[in-house]
């Protein structure tokens, strides 16, 4: 059986939380709450990153080929997880605009990207824990020995 870590994630998922906190707590406009902005998005990215590597080592254990696993887009990985109810219907609608305001980074670093990131950051960390919790659940948590 093949047993997944997810504490790297879980420790994503604390870290955008208190990072979004830090950012809702400083002086509106200010450098400081800037710094917290960037590490918002930064983290939202490496997130998410690491949401879609761990998906793809679950979906080996459900026969998926890694190589078919690593052609496949971010919303053909999303759409096999709800086929292995690793996803509701309605998560990963929810993904999906995550994962094209995630492929948004790439083209706007600016204020409108990042004033739209920060709309989607608050439902983003309770989606994250509950995939991890179904990973585990589905397929076993690693533990350090």
């Amino acid at each position: 059986m093949l047993y997944l870590n997810t504490d790297h994630l879980n420790r994503c998922r604390q870290t955008l939380e208190s990072s979004l906190e830090m950012y809702q707590s400083t002086e509106k406009d200010s450098i400081t709450q800037e710094i917290f902005r960037n590490a918002i998005i930064k983290g939202y990215e490496l997130t998410q990153e690491t949401v879609f590597k761990l998906l793809k080592k679950a979906l080996k254990v459900y026969g998926h080929s890694g190589k078919k696993l690593d052609a496949a887009t971010a919303k053909e990985i999303l759409r096999l997880a709800a086929t292995h109810s690793l996803l509701t219907v309605e998560e990963v609608e929810r993904w999906f605009v995550y994962r094209d305001n995630r492929n948004s980074t790439g083209q706007d670093y600016g204020v409108a990207f990042a004033t739209q990131t920060l709309l989607l950051i608050p439902g983003f960390p309770e989606d994250v824990d509950r995939l991890a919790r179904i990973l585990e659940e589905k397929l076993g948590k690693e533990t350090d020995v």
